[in-house]
């Protein structure tokens, strides 16, 4: 992992100036010193360039000779739009199933790899299928998943401005076992009771299940291991 140089701050300091120019925004003081900032900031922000996501994954350790599934939910994942330049909000979980006598990757560098793969100017489909990828190639276990639920600031800040819908991605590899399957299903669609996510005002349709006594009751305990 490297960092950008001073080189690289110093033209995107540049290019925000510019941009503050072309629209003719001087706040003062409180812009003076903007373009260094914000220059600073995006070198945070596209932290994932500077990185190969998938060597997180060399942390291994020993396991039981059938360690389960396992699966690591509400995975805070903060990305940028490639299209708009504008924020990619929400969380992922992530399932493997170790073969039988390998062994286990440490449980934060599951975190790691979505957030080096998040850090980039993305599109969600292509994250998922990163993560899939690379523990299907450094793992090789069973079975893998990756599902992401995002809200999208280029669609909450312009355009349709639609602060309800939100998106949903999912990929996957290996050979699958519907108890595993449903397992990480449960984990995730039951994985925003932490809060996580910023709840939404309630649909029109949503209120009338909730009226009727619909509403599907909590998912059943996942079969493995989850966090």
């Amino acid at each position: 992992m490297h960092s950008y140089t001073e080189d690289q701050i110093m033209a995107a300091e540049s290019a925000i100036s510019g941009l503050l120019a072309a629209f003719n925004i001087d706040e003062g003081d409180h812009t003076d010193n903007t373009p260094h900032r914000v220059a600073k900031a995006w070198a945070d922000v596209l932290g994932g360039y500077t990185e190969n996501p998938a060597d997180h994954l060399a942390t291994t350790f020993t396991a039981p000779q059938n360690p389960g599934l396992v699966v690591v939910r509400n995975i805070r994942m903060q990305s940028t739009c490639a299209h708009h330049l504008l924020p990619i909000t929400g969380t992922a979980t992530v399932a493997y199933r170790p073969r039988p006598g390998e062994r286990v990757v440490g449980l934060s560098k599951i975190n790691r790899l979505v957030d080096g793969y998040a850090r980039r100017l993305q599109v969600q489909e292509n994250i998922t299928a990163q993560v899939v990828d690379a523990i299907a190639d450094r793992l090789n276990p069973l079975w893998v998943a990756c599902a992401i639920t995002a809200d999208y600031g280029c669609m909450t800040l312009r355009g349709v401005r639609d602060e309800c819908s939100d998106t949903m991605t999912f990929n996957e590899w290996g050979v699958r076992d519907s108890a595993d399957v449903d397992a990480f299903w449960a984990a995730h669609v039951g994985g925003g009771r932490r809060g996580y996510v910023t709840p939404r005002p309630a649909r029109r349709h949503d209120r009338g299940r909730r009226a009727a006594g619909n509403r599907r009751d909590a998912p059943p305990t996942p079969i493995g291991r989850v966090l």
